[in-house]
């Protein structure tokens, strides 16, 4: 496929027959079956598809989807408008919500069968058990409301179906299974759907702690503020292999197995594993977002941008909507089993969200009573589990009654008998008010930063970096979430759960940093370590554990050129593959190389490929093939020898990539493990860059030829948008579900982030919905959301958005009436029953 390195101009983003033909010109590419129908011309009058008369509406709604799947909700009342919300994306997503609600209830086993019963017992562990009228005053007081409101529509749709039932999604008919009726409840006593940390983090340094070296670690994980962590006072860190296996099964998607259905891990593919190198996984949540001011903006008004990074999947795990109702109108992407908005506008402010690190996770050890199981040692005393009883419908089979244990730090996920321990987990996410994203119902009505700032004091969770742009001119950033205070320690590894390491509460929300107005006329976060120097980290300990800042340090450079910012720039550096890592490391092996003077011909081959490459990561670069492949699969693994030794197999991901850069950039201080003199440390150092770029250089030539010329970065990452069903169905309707293999420039720290796995190269998560916002001229904003809109693989809107985002291509995000109107394909009215 050919690069398309520029983005399209702003008249090509609003003209359909222009977005069609892009469309069709990649059909070959996408190899699908179904014929996608082209976007309509606004001027072709457009009718009413279908009208609903129900109950439950105080007055008329109107749904109207304009031509890239965006479904504009008019109501005149909000009552009305949450109605007509839920009843839209149960008719759009209704698989996807019903299976989400499913996961996080515990409830897979009543229709998939018994093989569920196990994750079903894990996901009833982690759901919110507090107090309910607590639970909801924490959102605002209208957030009861819109979600009775919310879910009131979406069992409309499944009353509809159950009369209709010729209008049951495909997936159900494939399941042979109903939806079922929500409870207002569902939306907020979920919590295993967030981005959760770090839990896993906390094992994974126990493991390293277990050897008796916890400075090994460092090559895992690196800690900001040069915090060295120990053990905690009366922790064995000798943890069992698997003690987080009910944790996994309550956070993990549902995956089906292609013989049983039953839960199962990802396949592992063999191609590079046969090869020799490193078939580990390597992922990493995040996001970018900016705000530029008006004096620095081409616009003369503010911009948001914002491109969250989460698992690739068909549908798109966020759904855009416009919601429109007197005192309210709103526009943006949110989560689609979840009411309102969490990125987006309001006519009067726009609002974006990366992921910032706060740690809100712990895992507690107890000490178990020998002479009863059931107690655990708190304060000198044995205390007893309490047990919540849970009944579990399985399919084919008779109800369960199961006992649920809990510690009074949380839900139990281990029993480890021959030592007598086990194992709970203690998170700020099973606190009221802090259901993920939800918190998006009160922020979203903010006029002014003040409004955004008091509303972002209670959030909960993910943990966020919420960028703000007004109107008036003004720009902000307010963090939020609920931040645990650990007196005692640092969150770092687990700890005895006897009572010596408690939370002390949270801290207040307003002692988390925030700026307004900053001075360079711009604000940005790519979820770097973003605290002020002077910041009291070492007593609040918000986390320590942050990625690699090259995202960040791209977005700045070019945001920080003495030049006015526009739309296209904005939208240019969404897409932008520019990697400083790879700058960094080619112009480091490029120096080591010059200082030899017998020099190894496959070395000069692949230093060749590198000649003139100008670090820009594209899906069509020989140099980006043989960098990632040398970085990933030879120079990491092998760095990682060098420093664990026999250790080695305890990280089984990429190592920290800020402490590997440091150390083989390093001028004189190696790390130890490199020889005990600077002489024997640099030439070990420069064997390792030099004998693992030949490896990857003769790796690459089996995976594609000889020819240098011929080899292509996106030839091996590629994104699969899998839909859920994908493993069990038959290939036809696997390729109806499926949208990809798209081939895919970028990598984990360039900006157009690209998370992918070691082994095979398929990409696991990066930005499938990307917005930039004019802020004031609404209509001229942009947006994409791959593949597409609708979860519906009949629909014209499944799949039709993925080529414009695989060439870094945006639709316009219509905002006013007129331009909705315009731009109007389909068109849904919801009656009240008179």
């Amino acid at each position: 496929m050919p690069r398309s390195r520029a983005l399209a101009s702003s008249k090509k983003l609003f003209n359909i027959d222009a977005t069609a033909k892009l469309r069709l010109g990649f059909a070959v590419l996408l190899t699908l079956l179904p014929q996608i129908s082209s976007a309509q011309n606004s001027s072709v009058k457009t009718e009413i598809k279908q009208s609903w008369q129900l109950p439950g509406l105080q007055s008329k709604a109107q749904i109207l989807v304009d031509n890239w799947g965006v479904p504009h909700i008019y109501a005149e009342n909000e009552a009305d408008l949450f109605f007509a919300q839920g009843f839209n994306v149960a008719r759009d997503r209704l698989f996807q919500i019903d299976l989400w609600r499913r996961r996080g209830l515990g409830q897979l086993a009543e229709v998939f069968g018994p093989s569920y019963l196990e994750q079903d017992k894990a996901a009833r562990a982690f759901l919110y058990r507090g107090d309910m009228k607590q639970e909801w005053a924490v959102y605002g007081s209208q957030a009861q409301t819109l979600s009775k409101s919310f879910v009131a529509g979406i069992n409309a749709y499944i009353d509809y179906l159950s009369k209709n039932p010729e209008a049951l999604p495909p997936e159900f008919k494939v399941m042979q299974y109903q939806p079922a009726k929500w409870q207002v409840e569902d939306v907020v006593r979920i919590r295993s759907h967030g981005l959760t940390r770090n839990l896993t983090s906390e094992v994974a340094r126990a493991k390293l702690a277990c050897t008796g070296n916890l400075a090994l670690d460092e090559v895992r994980q690196s800690l900001s503020h040069d915090w060295k962590t120990q053990v905690p006072a009366g922790l064995d860190p000798c943890l069992p292999d698997d003690v987080l296996h009910q944790f996994t099964l309550a956070t993990q998607n549902v995956i089906f197995d292609a013989n049983s259905r039953r839960v199962s891990q990802t396949t592992q593919p063999t191609t590079l594993a046969m090869l020799g190198y490193d078939t580990g996984t390597e992922t990493q949540e995040g996001s970018n977002n900016w705000v530029i001011a008006p004096a620095k903006s081409s616009t003369g008004r503010a911009i948001m941008a914002n491109d969250p990074h989460r698992a690739y999947s068909t549908p798109s795990l966020r759904y855009i909507t416009h919601l429109s109702t007197p005192g309210l109108d709103v526009i943006g992407a949110g989560e689609p089993a979840l009411p309102g908005i969490s990125i987006g506008h309001n006519g009067s402010i726009a609002f974006g969200l990366t992921i910032m690190a706060i740690d809100q996770e712990d895992l507690y050890v107890y000490e178990l009573n020998p002479s009863n199981p059931q107690q655990y040692r708190y304060q000198g005393k044995w205390e007893n589990f309490i047990q919540h009883s849970e009944t579990f419908k399985i399919k084919g089979q008779p109800d369960q009654q199961v006992y649920l244990p809990f510690t009074r730090h949380g839900p139990m996920i281990y029993l480890e008998s021959d030592k007598n321990r086990a194992f709970a987990v203690r998170t700020a996410w099973l606190q009221a008010g802090m259901a993920p994203y939800f918190g998006s119902v009160d922020y979203m009505r903010a006029n002014n930063f003040a409004q955004f700032k008091k509303a972002m004091l209670h959030w909960g969770a993910p943990t966020l970096n919420q960028v703000y742009a007004d109107t008036k001119g003004n720009i902000g950033w307010a963090p939020g979430g609920m931040t645990p205070i650990r007196r005692n320690w640092d969150g770092l590894l687990p700890v005895p759960g006897d009572g010596r390491y408690e939370w002390s509460g949270f801290l207040s929300g307003d002692k988390l940093p925030s700026s307004y107005n900053p001075r360079s006329g711009w604000f940005a976060s790519a979820n770097e370590m973003n605290l002020a120097k002077d910041y009291p980290q070492k007593d609040r300990k918000l986390g320590f554990e942050w990625p690699l800042p090259a995202r960040y340090q791209r977005i700045a450079e070019v945001l920080g050129q003495d030049k006015k910012i526009s739309i296209e720039d904005s939208m240019r550096l969404q897409n932008d593959v520019f990697s400083l890592p790879a700058k960094r490391l080619v112009t480091l092996v490029m120096s080591v190389s010059n200082t030899l003077k017998n020099k190894d011909e496959t070395q000069q081959k692949a230093l060749a490929v590198f000649k003139d490459w100008d670090y820009f990561e594209h899906a069509d670069s020989p140099a980006a093939a043989l960098f990632q492949v040398w970085l990933t699969q030879t120079l990491a693994p092998a760095y990682k020898n060098i420093m664990l030794g026999s250790q080695t197999g305890l990280v089984t991901s990429m190592p920290d990539m800020t402490r590997m850069l440091q150390n083989l950039d390093s001028v004189s201080h190696f790390p130890a493990q490199f020889g005990n003199t600077s002489q024997i440390a640099r030439a070990a150092r420069d064997e390792l860059l030099l004998s693992s770029l030949s490896m990857a250089y003769q790796g690459l030539e089996r995976l594609q030829g000889k020819d240098t010329k011929n080899w292509r970065w996106g030839a091996l990452q590629k994104t699969p948008f899998k839909h859920a069903m994908s493993a069990i169905v038959d290939p036809n309707t696997r390729a109806q579900f499926d949208v990809g293999n798209l081939p895919r420039g970028g990598s984990a720290n360039t900006v157009n982030q690209s998370s992918f796995r070691l082994q095979d190269f398929v990409q696991l998560n990066g930005p499938s919905f990307r917005v930039v916002i004019d802020v004031g001229n609404w209509d001229n904003s942009r947006a994409i959301n791959t593949p597409g809109q609708s979860g519906d693989p009949a629909s014209p809107h499944y799949r039709d958005l993925a080529a414009s985002w695989a060439n870094g291509d945006y639709f316009p995000l219509l905002y006013s009436r007129k331009a909705v109107e315009e731009n109007t394909g389909q068109r849904f009215e919801l009656i009240p029953v008179k």
